[in-house]
């Protein structure tokens, strides 16, 4: 099968190259299991983002990336437009979607209470792979359908028709062009360095309160116990 080598991120990855149709192949970039290129791309994203509320994916392989975002933005939820209706909705609202990954029309859904959620919200709408913008278009539909206002649109790759939209950022581009970009990379890796530390540093001051609690009921037990003897004596 032929690939394509993609560099980003200070990563590596070959990528099969899919035939769609008779005129049309796509290299298929996949990050649904890809934890280290969904850990080093997020942070990224996340600082070129302007400030927002809300994250917004469509399921499926946008969900990993959704989520590392909003985790890096200190975000407490994102929201997950999904392809079905489940039995948790109530009153969803939909729009049509057309993508060239999928055959024939789909839809998007958005659960009441998560438009409630995003009504008047700043959000930033983010994806894996934007390709025609299609399935993009839709989810923009949906969310200014519940009220809410999008202010970003972010992918880690756009090719095709979306590579040259002024309105979609996306990590390639950038990087194709950007030659401090190393800098980019190399200030991710220090931020989940001290990501890490922060979380020991956490655990240690949760072992030490622990220790302390356990050390604290001890001493008082023992107090309690020379108290029951000294009156037992007396």
């Amino acid at each position: 099968m032929k690939t394509y080598t993609l560099n980003i991120a200070g990563l590596k990855r070959e990528l099969p190259i899919i035939k769609l149709s008779y005129d049309l192949s796509i290299a298929s970039f996949v990050i649904l299991g890809d934890t280290e290129i969904v850990r080093k791309t997020a942070p990224i994203i996340a600082k070129k983002l302007p400030e927002v509320d809300f994250i917004v994916t469509a399921e499926a392989k946008g969900i990993p990336l959704a989520y590392e975002i909003s985790r890096v933005l200190n975000l407490n939820e994102y929201i997950v437009a999904r392809k079905s209706i489940k039995a948790y909705m109530e009153a969803p609202i939909e729009v049509d979607v057309d993508s060239i990954t999928t055959n024939g029309s789909q839809k998007l859904y958005l659960n009441s209470i998560d438009a409630q959620k995003i009504k008047g919200k700043k959000v930033a709408l983010v994806d894996d792979v934007i390709s025609t913008g299609q399935s993009l278009k839709a989810l923009e539909r949906l969310v200014e359908k519940a009220g809410a206002n999008v202010v970003a649109k972010a992918a880690i790759l756009a090719e095709g028709e979306a590579k040259d939209r002024k309105d979609i950022m996306d990590l390639y581009e950038k990087f194709l062009k950007n030659e401090n970009n190393k800098e980019e990379v190399a200030e991710a890796e220090v931020s989940e360095k001290i990501e890490e530390i922060e979380i020991k540093e956490d655990l240690n001051k949760e072992e030490t309160v622990i220790e302390e609690t356990i050390t604290n009921k001890e001493e008082t037990h023992v107090l309690e116990v020379v108290k029951e003897e000294s009156q037992t004596e007396v």
